[in-house]
């Protein structure tokens, strides 16, 4: 098993289900998802069952179209400002018709 990573299905979602079943607080919230710390998982697994839109995955495990999240959960633990920047630009171009469960604004 290896740490676990929250990808794309999180984003404009923030269901937070995860947040309140980490048994370490390793889950962190950003403007538009949640991230977990690398380097506080205990990689229990946890949080991936309650996650309502299959966001979360042991590194190991992740999807190949989600991968560049691997990265993108290390990189808001040492420059968050750039990878909000990065998710909201991933954000801005997912049509939020498709996911039932984006929060934003107009988007149902």
């Amino acid at each position: 098993m290896a740490v676990f990573i929250i990808a794309e299905p999180c984003i404009a979602v923030k269901d937070a289900g995860c947040v309140e079943v980490c048994p370490v607080d390793c889950i962190y919230e950003g403007e538009d998802k949640y991230y977990i710390h690398p380097d506080e998982c205990i990689e229990c697994g946890a949080c991936e069952p309650e996650c309502p839109v299959d966001a979360i995955f042991d590194a190991d495990s992740t999807p190949p179209q989600w991968a560049n999240y691997i990265q993108i959960e290390r990189d808001f633990f040492t420059d968050r400002e750039g990878t909000e920047a990065k998710v909201k630009e991933i954000m801005d171009s997912l049509d939020p018709t498709n996911r039932p469960m984006d929060r934003r604004a107009g988007a149902h």
